[in-house]
């Protein structure tokens, strides 16, 4: 049966020329999990909006075409009646949010239902244990860091029991191991209580073996509609959509174009790389990396450090060394400390006791402002530290506290605006560009002051794989100019191909630190550190090989073991 229908729908949003979707006919069957998958700015979460009413009834525009759910036009029905039976959980956990504490939050829907005050509680209970946040009924929702906020905002839309339930990517700033979860309780709900779930995501890896079916956006066209395998396997296709590849089906790609393999059997999970890959090599062991053992001098050394919120120690008697010109990922599930960690270092947080010394200098107590030439931050969301009325301005604010000479300030905002590729934005409002793009306003203001040492906090968080490419790109070319790169990130693909350098927190601790290679094959450390290895790191030590971060390191080294002679 027919749960949510699209027959000739068009939008444009007002004072646009293009329109955000085109020609979009579309039949979603009840009871089915589907993924809608794209490059920024394809049209998902507008047509995700068309859905619940959003669009056209709170957000103007032009809408033509017919929009159903059961057969029935929701032309005419309100949002208010429509949230009853299609919830959505928005991109932005945050403008959600409305109760002062956690349990007020999950409340405020059902209550505005007149659901009967026991029923309220045990759905509270219900939902906070389904998304891994029982036992925060009476925290303070402004306390959470960004993955918990997201939990929190599932859990609202779960409480008001929706029979379709829209999600605009719903795991973006989580752990690995809480988007796993998050996507178990999803499939639950599909399985017990027959739910028709439509989410919008970037993550390839955590849907291919859940999602019947995947729908993928092209500027604003349907460019791919069927199941999720032949899709990531189809290198044309896939490359067209701008969607974050597979690693195993793109080392299958590569086996296949090589003639190791027949196209058939590329894989798409770890289990069938493992019997490829092991059929193909036949107990042939593969060469290892050659890694040189960190030998710098450290840029930060942080001793005794001890630090808490109110009552709640986050840090107690905290060391870590991170070395010099490094490019460092500091990893760890929701909650470990990280960002806090991180606001430690340019003042925006003053530890209760101990010493952090950065370029031999203690900076304990030292103002935000006297530490931004040495240490730039780049916040989780951008829009937190944005507020010029124009890119220009934004970048320029930084400087003029510097009192430079302007032709040398001129220059410093030209080569910050070229290194993003934001030239052409320089005189628009930074809130009329898309999110993506305000990500590398925020590198870019920083950089104009030209830190020795750059902190970036989760920096592909809502990327497609573009945007993803280009911001780790750009991060790169930093290091590569000798600039100390700090990433808090959750993405473990991000880390295996730029980090050089792995810090796992764990709950205010330290818990392990090393190559990127020492750290992943810790397996139970990390499984207990809600974190999991890079699929290819998986891949190696499932089958007893020397642990190859890329699939183009694992893909020369087999081909080399296979008695070829590889060149990039």
């Amino acid at each position: 049966m027919e749960g949510i229908g699209f027959k000739q729908v068009n939008y444009h949003y007002p004072r646009t020329e293009r329109a955000s979707l085109k020609n979009i006919n579309l039949s979603l069957k009840k009871g089915r999990f589907y993924v809608l998958m794209g490059e920024t700015g394809a049209g998902k979460s507008t047509l995700l909006k068309c859905i619940n009413g959003v669009i056209p009834q709170l957000e103007e525009g032009t809408l033509t075409g017919e929009v159903s759910i059961e057969g029935q036009s929701i032309e005419r029905v309100r949002v208010q009646e429509l949230t009853q039976v299609v919830g959505l959980v928005m991109q932005d956990a945050e403008t959600q949010i409305l109760g002062r504490t956690v349990e007020e939050d999950v409340a405020f829907g059902p209550r505005n239902y007149l659901v009967p005050k026991e029923e309220i509680f045990q759905r509270i209970a219900d939902v906070l244990r389904l998304v891994r946040l029982d036992g925060y009924q009476k925290r303070d929702s402004d306390s959470l860091s960004g993955g918990e906020k997201q939990r929190l905002v599932l859990a609202d839309i779960l409480a008001m029991h929706p029979e379709y339930l829209l999600l605009d990517e719903p795991t973006s700033e989580l752990d690995p191991l809480g988007r796993e979860e998050i996507y178990q309780v999803i499939k639950d709900l599909r399985k017990d209580e027959a739910k028709t779930i439509l989410a919008v995501e970037h993550s390839s890896q955590d849907i291919i073996e859940k999602a019947d079916e995947i729908i993928v956006l092209k500027e604003g066209e349907i460019l791919w509609k069927g199941d999720t395998k032949t899709f990531f396997t189809s290198e044309e296709v896939l490359e067209e959509s701008g969607v974050k590849p597979i690693p195993v089906a793109s080392l299958g790609i590569q086996l296949a174009k090589a003639g190791f393999i027949d196209e058939s059997e590329i894989p798409v999970t770890l289990e069938e790389a493992r019997q490829v890959v092991g059929k193909l090599l036949d107990g042939v062991k593969l060469q290892s990396e050659q890694r040189t053992p960190e030998t710098k001098e450290p840029v930060i050394d942080i001793e005794n450090m001890s630090f808490r919120y109110k009552d709640t120690w986050v840090f107690e008697d905290f060391h870590l060394k991170i070395p010099a010109g490094s490019f460092t990922a500091i990893i760890g599930q929701n909650g470990s400390g990280k960002t806090t960690l991180a606001k430690q270092l340019n003042g925006l947080l003053t530890p209760q006791k101990g010493s952090i010394r950065i370029q031999g200098r203690d900076i304990v107590g030292k103002k935000p402002e006297a530490l931004a030439e040495q240490i730039g931050y780049v916040f989780q969301n951008p829009d937190h530290q944005i507020f010029s009325a124009s890119l220009y301005d934004e970048i320029a604010f930084g400087l003029k506290r510097l009192k430079l000479p302007s032709e040398e300030r001129e220059q410093r905002i030209q080569e910050a605006l070229l290194f993003t590729g934001l030239e052409e934005f320089k005189n628009h409002h930074p809130f009329s560009i898309g999110k993506g793009e305000r990500q590398k306003l925020a590198v870019a203001s920083i950089l104009a002051l030209r830190p020795s040492i750059l902190v970036v906090d989760e920096p592909t968080t809502g990327q497609d794989w573009h945007g993803i490419k280009v911001m780790m790109d750009m991060m790169e070319a930093l290091h590569s100019q000798g600039v100390t790169i700090i990433m808090i990130t959750h993405d473990m693909d991000v880390v295996s191909a730029y980090a050089d350098h792995v810090i796992l927190l764990g709950e205010g601790k330290l818990l392990a630190q090393g190559s990127p290679a020492d750290v992943f094959v810790q397996t139970d450390l990390l499984k207990s550190s809600c974190v999991t290895a890079p699929q290819l790191v998986e891949l190696c030590m499932a089958l007893e090989q020397p642990v190859l971060m890329t699939e183009e390191a694992l893909f020369a080294a087999i081909f080399e073991a296979k008695g070829g002679s590889y060149v990039e």
